[in-house]
This record gives C-alpha cells, sequence and structure tokens, in this order.
C-alpha cells in the first residue's frame, strides 16, 4: 500500500473514498460537505465510536465514522476507527482512501489511523486457489492501494515510520501464518538471513545444529534432536547511527511446529501450534524495522529456531541436560520445550554483550487463562526495565500485566535430580513459574520476559482479527525508540 501525507483538505485530493471523523457533541466542521451534515443532523449518522455512515458529495464517497467522546479518543481507538473505516471501505471497492486527522488530536493520532488501516487491511491467501470457470466470488479489490492522511500539520514523518513498522507486522503475520511444512527452522533463517541483504547496518549469523552443540547449548540441542530438520540459532545485529544507551537484546522463540514430542499434545488444534514460533517472528521483524528506521540504538537479536517432534531420538521424560551456562535440567515434560530452547538463547544474548534484555514467547497457556487475551504476561527482575515496556504497551495497544516473581516461586522450580526442573508437577502458577525458570539463565543482567501465548493469534481486536497478530512488533520498536533519546 502507497502511503503519503497531505496539508489539502481531503476533498482536494483525488482519493475516491474520505473518511471523516466526529466526536460526540460537536457541531460539524465549516468545510463539511452539506449532505454529511444533513446526515448527522437527521441522526442517520451518529457520532457514537465506530458508527459509519455513507454520503456521496464532491465526486467522492464520504464517510462518517463516529468517534465517541473526545476526551475518551485515544491513539488505540483511533486504530480500531481506522479498521472499522478500511472494511467498509472495502465493501465500496475504495482502492484510495483518505482519512481527515481530526482537529486537536494528540499528535500519534495520525500514526495510529496509518497503523489501523493497514494492519486491517492485511489478507493471508497464498495457499488459495484462484476461482476456476465460472465459479462465483467477491472480486471487489481486496487491498486498498493508496491511503493518504490529511493533516493541517507537518506528519510526513511519523506517518512514513508508522507505516514501516505496521508493514514489519503484517511480514510478521505472513511467518506466524506459513505451515510448518514451509517454515522451517532453515527457512526462517534463510528470511532472516534475506532482511539482512536488503537492509544497510544490519548483520544475521546462522548457526545450525553442530554450532548449537558446539556451544555447549544442551537444552537447545535436546529439543531439537527430535526433528530430522536443521534448527537454527539465529543471531541478528544493528548498531544504529550515533547509537547510545544500553545494548538491548530481543530473544525469541521460534519452535516452528510443536507437537508435544514425547508429551503428545492432545490432537484437537494441535495445527495451531504452527504459531508457536510467533515470538521469534516478532523479534526478527522488530529488528529489521529498527534497522530500517535508523535508530540511534544498539540491538542484538537471537532467535532459537526447531521443531519438537517424537521420534526414536527425541528428549525423554525423565533425561537430564545441561543448558550453556552449567545448570542442569530435569526434562520431566518435553512438551515444556520453549523454556528450554529460550534457556541456552538467553545465556547467549548475555554472552554477546546484551546489557538490557526482553524475550518474547508463547509459552504457557495458563497465561491465557490468567489474563485471556487482552494482556501478554509479563515478568521482570528490573523495574526500569518492566516500566518501559509497560508504558511502550500502552502506547501500541500492546498491552502487558505484569506478574510477581518471588523467591517461593524458585522454589517451585529446583530439580529432585538436577538443579531446574521444567515442568513441575505441582503446576502451580504456570506462568510465573516459567518466568522463574528463564531468570536462572540471565544472571544479574536486567531481564523481562513477555508470554504472548494469549495475544500472537486469534487476539480478536479490530485492526488484526483471527489469525497471527504480529504481536510485539509494535511493541518492541517502542520500546527501542525509547532508548534512541
Amino acid at each position: 500500500m502507497q502511503v503519503s501525507t497531505t496539508t489539502e483538505s481531503p476533498g482536494a485530493t483525488d482519493a475516491d473514498t474520505v473518511a471523516l471523523g466526529v466526536f460526540d457533541g460537536e457541531e460539524p466542521e465549516p468545510q463539511m460537505p452539506s449532505q454529511l451534515a444533513e446526515l448527522l443532523a437527521s441522526g442517520e449518522a451518529s457520532r457514537s465510536f465506530k458508527a459509519l455512515a455513507l454520503a456521496h458529495a464532491d465526486g467522492k464517497r464520504w464517510l462518517v465514522v463516529g468517534l465517541g467522546a473526545r476526551d475518551q479518543f485515544t491513539a488505540e481507538r483511533a486504530r480500531v476507527a481506522a479498521a472499522s473505516a478500511r472494511e467498509r471501505a472495502r465493501e465500496l471497492s475504495t482502492l484510495s482512501l483518505c482519512w481527515e486527522t481530526p482537529r486537536d488530536c494528540a499528535a500519534e493520532v495520525p500514526a495510529a489511523l496509518v497503523e489501523g488501516t493497514i494492519l486491517a487491511d492485511y489478507r493471508f491467501e497464498r495457499y488459495k486457489s484462484a476461482p476456476a470457470g465460472n465459479a462465483t466470488s467477491d472480486d471487489r479489490p481486496k487491498r486498498l492501494e493508496r491511503l493518504i492522511i490529511s493533516s493541517p500539520g507537518e506528519a510526513e514523518t511519523i506517518v512514513a515510520e508508522a507505516a514501516l513498522v505496521a508493514e514489519a507486522v503484517n511480514s510478521a503475520r505472513d511467518l506466524q501464518n506459513l505451515p510448518g511444512n514451509d517454515l522451517t527452522p532453515s527457512a526462517l533463517a534463510e528470511h532472516a538471513q534475506a532482511l539482512a541483504g536488503k537492509i544497510d547496518g544490519l548483520n544475521v549469523e546462522v548457526e545450525g545444529r553442530e554450532g548449537i552443540s558446539a556451544r555447549k547449548m544442551g537444552a537447545f540441542a535436546a529439543i531439537a534432536q527430535g526433528s530430522e530438520q536443521e534448527p537454527a540459532l539465529i543471531t541478528l545485529r544493528f548498531d544504529g547511527p550515533a547509537a547510545g544507551g544500553p545494548k538491548l537484546g530481543f530473544v525469541g522463540k521460534a519452535v516452528t511446529f510443536d507437537s508435544g514430542g514425547i508429551s503428545l499434545k492432545p490432537g484437537p488444534k494441535m495445527a495451531e501450534m504452527k504459531f508457536d514460533m510467533s515470538g521469534g517472528a516478532a523479534v526478527i521483524e522488530a529488528v529489521a524495522a529498527v534497522a530500517r528506521l535508523k535508530l540511534p540504538v544498539r540491538l542484538l537479536g537471537v532467535v532459537g529456531a526447531t521443531e519438537n517432534l517424537p521420534s526414536g531420538r527425541s528428549v525423554k521424560p525423565g533425561d537430564i541436560v545441561t543448558a550453556a551456562n552449567g545448570k542442569t535440567i530435569e526434562v520431566n515434560n518435553t512438551d515444556a520445550e520453549g523454556r528450554m530452547v529460550l534457556a541456552d538463547c538467553l545465556c547467549h544474548a548475555v554472552a554477546e554483550g546484551a546489557e538490557q534484555i526482553v524475550d518474547l514467547a508463547t509459552l504457557t497457556g495458563a497465561v491465557i487463562v490468567a489474563l485471556g487475551s487482552t494482556y501478554a504476561g509479563l515478568m521482570a527482575n528490573d523495574e526500569e526495565l518492566a516500566e518501559r515496556i509497560s508504558r511502550a504497551g500502552e502506547r501500541t495497544g500492546e498491552t502487558v500485566w505484569r506478574l510477581p516473581l518471588h523467591d517461593e516461586y524458585d522454589e517451585l522450580v529446583k530439580g529432585k535430580y538436577a538443579d531446574l526442573d521444567n515442568a513441575p508437577e505441582a503446576r502451580k502458577a504456570g506462568t510465573i513459574v516459567g518466568g522463574a525458570f528463564l531468570s536462572n539463565f540471565v544472571g544479574a543482567t536486567p531481564w523481562a520476559h513477555l508470554d504472548i501465548a494469549g495475544s500472537a493469534w486469534d487476539l480478536g481486536r479490530a485492526y488484526v482479527g483471527s489469525g497471527a497478530s504480529g504481536y510485539g512488533v509494535r511493541l518492541l520498536v517502542e520500546l527501542a525508540r525509547s532508548y534512541a533519546g
């Protein structure tokens, strides 16, 4: 989608459809076409949030979009309103849409309108066959060609950056939606390498089974040994221009298909376990977006990619393995594999000099029970880092809810025969126990863990709907931006 800005009024643009927001209790703008003012006066158009009405004036279609109360209008509400307008615009076969930025709104609203439109415009139809013969089909345009933001003030930079980040989210969604037979660990690594070939300053290193074993990553290697597919340790590096501040480490779990291993998952909905690489996809695309934005930060991305399958070579319940930092782990449930992969990836990030670490993982079903899809679970050993992440989540709409870490949780993950137990039988505080386990692999480095199992797909928000959400990309980019000064 081509995205641009203009200081012209929407009616002066060549867009075929204009979206115009109206607030509760406010009179129509003087320049509003009379047909729209009449719709509002008659009650056919409503100022209630997300209400839509259509009028024709000056050779264009005009969508009147209710924005609700002005004092309740946030960037997140702007994203939702933009998504509602985008869906109606599709029904109208719109090719070019112009949004008029509501007057006297916060500076981030134009960016939010862009994000809501681009994210709602996403479709994943790579595997759909074209209708044959005279088969009926919906032949309306499925994607917008152009989006124009009409704003009286300078908005070009914020709009361009919002479009770049939103497209990065959609790229992560493409990765998530690919089936496991196409998105193998090697294919994910090749995607990261291809990004490095296109983006100045982004470097990517990939190591396979031998390299993982040579680094003494016994926990990662144990999960990978059950699959014939080559695992991949993907390391991304970007040093921005005039970079300052701490070296940031983004770590992602990328289990490209998770059967549960020998501790086999139930059959129903197992197909969704192609999404178990969502944390890794978010890290790859967020690092790429930061590099494209040329943010002045030092950034390290680490992604552990593997399948988790049962075979004659698979790790078994009761096995004991040794992680890269020397910690021994009882593997009491092979379906608690993500923390095993992340354990060694966190060690790698520390060894590579990361000074602030955030990991993302679809780690536990327990976080869905606790928080649903509204929040990702946040655990952290550092107050300042946790607060930065929370603020970034509020700004992006990728909200997080902090869960406690406590010495008593550390007792739960102690092993009977080894240092740690990857799946304590007590089944208490499942999400927190996952975080407590991971805390053993970061030492004193400020670290935060985001359990995104409830947010990575079927988030249900208007601008992402069902399927992959790309959750975490915008949050990580915003977090990096907070260090950019």
